[in-house]
């Protein structure tokens, strides 16, 4: 049986989709294939090895429960496993996998995945590269450019230059879309759509690039795309599977966070209802662009397709929702793989691929 370590929460403003997606996946992980520890981290960095339900990891409540136990993975190799601290001694539980069902920075930028491959334990999804490149969205244009991908127009501010000279910014920014509105104003590395505003006039723009800052001290300026919302699962390492696609029908202007998880008037459609051919390109360009990030395990690929069927690049997000209402699940269950086994073939891929420098058994 394989000890697999559940980690949630975390530091990010994603904290409580981290949680929600947590306790919707629980109960579809195969018991007789998995022993499951699972650890919470919150808000202020804390860890806790947790007996909690499902329901009380989704509410939050579970940071409440008197049982829970310090714990940390230490990236000294010599101690190996979990460290759990009880009863005034530590000792280390075996962890064979980590799946960091966590969103955000510091979760999904590399950084906790460092920490991972330090410890020489097999994680799922991609590396500390691929998922720092994929959550600076900055970084992420970059790669898409160079493998001609076609993507929104889009200008890049800095944190400084905006508190410097807000009104010499947005003239920059109207000046280089041709004075063209409206405009999406997005954090350049966070995800969940949080921060992310759309901007009719120049007011608009500066209080959105405002609001922007105060999440990423990078923020992307987009043009306008009209054009469908649509998504696309991957699956895999060296030989990656793309799943069918799905549309987004927001209930918002556009698929803000209150869209995503707030509004109940948001839905999807599964699998969109699309030509063929333009089926055939999404699913082509989302493994073109999983691989030139150099991702692994699983990722979500976002595009617009507009009214010609041109597909068009938005985003990818390398640990994706699992949320009862999230769109990776739901894409692989309608291309053929139940939730539970999807579950099962992420931790089996991370396990093919392991660490870069593997922990020696």
């Amino acid at each position: 049986m394989t000890n697999l370590l559940i980690l949630f929460g975390g530091q990010s403003s994603e904290h409580v989709v981290s949680c929600s997606s947590t306790g919707s996946l629980l109960p579809f992980v195969d018991r007789e294939r998995f022993r499951v520890t699972l650890v919470g981290i919150t808000r202020d960095g804390a860890w806790y090895l947790t007996r909690a339900t499902a329901e009380e990891i989704a509410d939050g409540s579970w940071e409440r429960r008197s049982d829970n136990l310090p714990a940390f993975l230490s990236p000294s190799r010599a101690m190996g496993g979990l460290q759990v601290l009880r009863d005034g001694r530590l000792e280390s539980l075996p962890v064979d996998c980590i799946f960091p069902v966590m969103h955000g920075e510091l979760c999904e930028d590399g950084a906790i995945q460092g920490l991972f491959e330090l410890t020489g334990i097999p994680y799922v999804g991609p590396d500390i590269c691929a998922s720092a490149c994929c959550m600076d969205k900055s970084v992420t244009k970059l790669v898409a450019g160079i493998s001609g991908i076609r993507q929104a127009r889009y200008c890049l501010v800095h944190q400084l230059d905006f508190e410097t000279s807000p009104v010499d910014t947005v003239l920059r920014i109207e000046e280089s879309f041709g004075g063209e509105y409206p405009l999406f104003v997005k954090p350049a590395s966070a995800g969940s759509s949080v921060g992310v505003s759309k901007a009719h006039n120049s007011a608009e723009l500066r209080e959105a690039l405002a609001r922007a800052i105060r999440v990423c001290s990078k923020v992307l300026v987009e043009e306008a795309i009209v054009g469908r919302e649509v998504e696309v699962a991957v699956l895999g390492n060296h030989d990656p599977q793309a799943s069918v696609v799905g549309e987004i029908l927001a209930a918002n202007e556009f698929y803000d966070f209150n869209a995503k998880y707030e509004n109940s008037a948001s839905r999807t459609e599964i699998p969109a209802q699309i030509s063929r051919a333009a089926s055939d390109n999404l699913r082509r360009d989302a493994v073109r662009i999983y691989q030139a990030l150099g991702c692994s395990g699983l990722s979500r690929v976002d595009f617009f397709l507009t009214a010609e069927d041109e597909v068009i690049f938005n985003e990818i997000n390398t640990l994706p929702g699992f949320t009862k209402i999230s769109m990776y699940p739901m894409l692989w269950q309608a291309t053929g793989i139940p939730y539970r086994e999807l579950l099962t073939r992420l931790c089996e891929l991370a396990m093919e691929r392991g660490c870069r420098f593997p922990a020696k058994r």
